[in-house]
């Protein structure tokens, strides 16, 4: 009785762990990562041909043939365990170990941008055939799984999700007159409804703790291995330094710069790892600041780091301006869809509710033209940290390729030599 009480109970907490998708139940508290990796062993075996043919060639204003259709066809599996990933109610856990800091494998982060280059091919064969539903699916699948990259805090990881994040959007926009403006207003609940971005101020906590931390306990077990001599510990920290820093180009005396910084003695590599703490204390402060007070803030911090005589500074605190432009990038892009699609459902009204994080008000828009031909428009924001107008233009109508973005947007795109 006992025993029939607990399965009753058991199926009980199952049934309420299950959720349906069209005809479709599954359970939503698996582990999404577990769902992850799943996918990724279902990722099919194409062949070189096929692969070169699938994912080298322009297939944008093109009509596709059945050979592609069978080929993305093959994806099916690895996007039904990326769909049902998407409405897991538990946290996304990679099962990382980060006690083994720079040296900690990261294998999900190529698979998933992978996944989202697959996803605007098969965007592109479900729109030519009329499933704007299974479009939305494939795109909102893997925007969650570009936020739930970003869970095990580790900087790279934040950038594969910007990365991702910008391909969904990429596709969006390509494909933006295809899309009715119902399924439009359903892409931008669904990216509002995904995970919690992860962002670059939460990244520094675990590049602290995998990098600072992590060395100091690396030197401290050397100088446990080999007491009395320095001459050893630092001839394998001169490995450890040149595998930390890298072994090329201006890189490649880095850990003879360390050493030297240090006096030539593992004491002294300690206190250089020592004087890295306070600005990990600072950069926490500047990378969370609004965009306008970022910028100058930021500049006076990477001057200071890029000029100081400890060799760790630069080489760990120089990547942050660009990662954290990177983030006002992609938080910019999402925004300009936002306001793309507000632009679709109301007018002009619906793009004056929309307001550019790095500006002052809404974005700037214009009419496209390409070639003599209205082609849609184009949104751009106030941000320019990049060096360049961050705009995004909404292709309307089929015709030539352009650029939709980036320093050359709006730009004729070269034909792949596959193409021609």
């Amino acid at each position: 009785m006992h025993f029939l009480k607990l399965t009753g109970s058991s199926l009980l907490a199952l049934t309420l762990a299950l959720t349906g998708l069209g005809a479709e139940r599954f359970r939503t508290d698996i582990n999404p990562a577990l769902r992850y990796y799943q996918a990724f062993t279902e990722v099919p075996d194409l062949s070189e041909a096929d692969h070169q043919y699938l994912f080298t060639s322009e297939w944008r204003s093109q009509h596709l043939d059945p050979k592609f259709g069978v080929l993305v066809t093959k994806y099916d599996n690895m996007f039904k365990f990326l769909r049902q990933a998407r409405h897991a109610q538990v946290n996304c856990d990679w099962g990382i170990d980060l006690t083994e800091g720079p040296d900690a494998l990261l294998p999900g982060l190529a698979r998933a941008k992978a996944a989202a280059q697959t996803a605007r091919l098969r965007t592109m064969w479900h729109l030519q055939n009329g499933r704007p539903t299974e479009a939305h699916d494939d795109l909102l699948a893997v925007f969650a799984l570009g936020r739930n990259v970003s869970r095990d805090g580790v900087l790279v990881s934040a950038l594969v999700q910007i990365a991702i994040e910008n391909i969904v959007l990429a596709i969006v926009a390509e494909n933006f007159y295809r899309f009715t403006p119902q399924t439009l207003k359903q892409l931008v609940d669904g990216f509002d409804a995904s995970p919690v971005r992860g962002t670059i101020a939460q990244c520094i906590a675990v590049e602290k703790y995998s990098f600072h931390d992590w060395l100091l306990r690396k030197v401290d077990d050397l100088q446990k291995e080999n007491p009395g001599k320095d001459g050893k510990v630092l001839e394998q920290l001169r490995v450890l330094f040149g595998r930390v820093g890298g072994n090329e180009g201006n890189d490649a005396d880095f850990a003879e710069k360390v050493i030297k910084a240090a006096g030539g003695t593992s004491d002294g590599v300690i206190r250089l790892i020592r004087e890295l703490e306070p600005f990990y204390q600072q950069v926490s402060v500047i990378i969370v600041l609004p965009y306008g007070e970022f910028v100058p803030q930021m500049k006076t911090f990477s001057a200071k780091v890029q000029k100081h005589s400890n060799p760790l500074v630069p080489k760990f605190f120089m990547l942050f301006e660009k990662c954290r432009q990177r983030e006002f990038a992609s938080l910019v892009r999402l925004e300009l869809v936002r306001a793309a699609v507000a632009f679709k459902l109301h007018g002009e009204e619906g793009l004056e509710r929309v307001n550019d994080p790095c500006g002052s008000g809404p974005f700037a828009y214009r009419r496209f033209v390409f070639e003599g031909l209205d082609r849609g428009f184009e949104l751009k924001s106030a941000y320019k940290g990049r060096d360049y107008d961050e705009a995004l233009i909404f292709v309307e109508k089929d015709g030539p390729l352009f650029r939709l973005d980036g320093k050359n947007a709006g730009q004729p795109l070269p034909i792949p030599a596959a193409d021609k």
